[in-house]
């Protein structure tokens, strides 16, 4: 198959694609969608109707339900989205599902008639996997990193896909001002907590990015003291290329693992080096002593954070465009969404539609 794919890419309906503020799944499923029609293929888009794409859109809901309260509960706006893409699944030759929390596509695999491939955006449980190999074996899942294939053992995992940046909105900074940059959710895992230490004890003054939250409020708000430690909130796109640009470092002391962690691309994509901890799909995405540094533990990097800074900002804005490339991202998905396409033509059911 050489031709055009009809892709229906069902997007989560939290908020708009692109997201206002935060939301790096609905990010990159923008990237994605956009990025698919510009490489030739027909994509309908099932996302609220505030969304900015290039593709056909389906409106299922006019605003997501962070911002509608009457759209609730959140499970079953998020199926309403998916059933509709289902519906019309005759028109597709691929259903992607970018799962926000649940991979909820499952049940309907085996009704479209057409491959319902999944992309998770979590780290998932050793029991939700269990219970999704048990059910659906054959269901499609591509993964975002190698660290989230392991994570997957026992599911159809049909291909690794790495996250991409939109290069052009996060532009090299070659000279940065002088602080550090903790940029994610408030969250035990995130390593906030330890941001804070690691500034402390290099006397270097750190920014915090994000939205307020309990945990914010509760542990990290009495830390904030507006000049050793600031808090800047919830920032937009805009300005959040500038602060991950205007950055010494962003650090990253990571508690948990994740599958990918985007704010690494995004930040290396400016030039800022990457200080963290070696967790989950760490390795995949920081090149060690190249675009920043992996460590063991915190007294590690607060040893090696005078390395981290002295790295080539040009050399790790170089690596990290290439490796991050929106191409690249799409040339992969592409290549999943045919080698299903194949697969499905050659059944008896694809061949009676």
């Amino acid at each position: 198959m050489t031709h055009a794919l009809r892709i229906a890419q069902v997007a989560p309906v939290a908020t708009s694609v692109p997201p206002p503020r935060s939301g790096s799944i609905e990010a990159l499923t923008a990237l994605l969608t956009d990025g698919l029609v510009a490489a030739g293929h027909a994509v309908t888009l099932f996302a609220t109707g505030e969304a900015r794409t290039r593709a056909t859109l389906h409106a299922t809901f006019a605003r997501g339900y962070r911002e509608d309260p009457e759209n609730w509960p959140w499970e079953l706006c998020e199926l309403i989205n998916l059933s509709a893409a289902v519906e019309r699944a005759a028109a597709f030759d691929v259903i992607h599902y970018q799962a926000k929390y649940h991979p909820l596509s499952l049940p309907f695999g085996r009704l479209a008639g057409v491959p319902l491939v999944v992309t998770l955006h979590h780290a998932p449980a050793a029991n939700e996997v269990a219970l999704w190999a048990r059910h659906y074996p054959d269901a499609p899942f591509v993964a975002v990193s190698e660290a989230q294939h392991r994570a997957m053992s026992g599911l159809n995992v049909v291909g690794t896909v790495p996250h991409a940046v939109d290069v052009a909105a996060f532009p090299f900074t070659p000279e940065p001002r002088d602080y550090l940059l903790f940029l994610g959710r408030f969250m035990e895992s995130k390593g906030v907590l330890q941001a804070i230490d690691v500034a402390r004890r290099t006397g270097l003054p750190l920014v915090l990015a994000a939205e307020a939250n309990d945990y914010y409020r509760e542990k990290v708000a009495p830390l904030v003291d507006g000049r050793h430690v600031v808090y800047a909130g919830e920032v937009t796109d805009e300005a959040k290329a500038a602060l991950l640009g205007g950055a010494r470092a962003l650090l990253y002391p990571l508690q948990a693992g994740e599958p990918f962690g985007l704010v690494l691309a995004e930040a290396t994509t400016c030039g800022t080096p990457v200080a963290t901890l070696d967790r989950g799909a760490v390795r995949e995405v920081v090149e060690d002593g190249v675009t920043g540094g992996v460590f063991e533990s915190l007294d590690a990097l607060v040893a090696g954070l005078p390395r981290v800074l002295a790295l080539d900002r040009a050399r790790v804005r170089a690596v990290a465009a290439e490796r991050f490339s929106v191409e690249r991202m799409v040339a992969g998905y592409a290549g999943v969404y045919r080698a299903l396409a194949r697969r499905t033509l050659t059944t008896p059911r694809a061949a009676g539609r």
